[in-house]
């Protein structure tokens, strides 16, 4: 992993960290399924400062080892979309400038979803989700 990419999934995941984002250890078994509960600066095994995904069963794990699981923008229902799209004309009728601007309640609401709004799966970066993974 690049440290480009390591940061891009650093940002990623911050962002979706209040959601209780799942994920799986990078080259570990798919059953074994952990819920983040936050970020945080850890040492590594090399001795350096970096920053770790906690959970309540795990010590902090290394960013570069974790693959969350997220949904493709394409897996959005039609009432997901109606909702984003409502988001998306409250926010034009808002700037009333007719410029469309990206609102932090429509990202808040795609990492709320877990939608892969920043393309983590295409990369490697990310798993897609299963099927009601995210039901509540």
């Amino acid at each position: 992993m690049t440290q480009e990419e390591k940061d891009l999934l650093l940002r990623d995941l911050c962002a979706r960290s209040p959601y209780g984002v799942k994920f799986i250890l990078s080259g570990g078994n798919i059953n074994n399924i952990y819920t983040m509960k936050g970020v945080d600066l850890i040492v590594t095994d090399e001795g350096i400062w970096d920053y770790g995904v906690t959970t309540k069963t795990t010590e902090p794990i290394e960013i570069n080892f974790i693959k969350p699981y997220l949904r493709p923008m394409s897996s959005m229902t039609e009432e997901e979309k109606k909702e984003f799209h409502h988001l998306a004309s409250l926010q034009r009728n808002y700037l009333g400038d007719g410029n469309f601007y990206t609102h932090y309640q429509m990202i808040d609401w795609l990492d709320k979803n877990m939608f892969d709004y920043r393309g983590l799966i295409p990369m490697g970066l990310a798993l897609k989700a299963k099927p009601g993974m995210y039901n509540n």
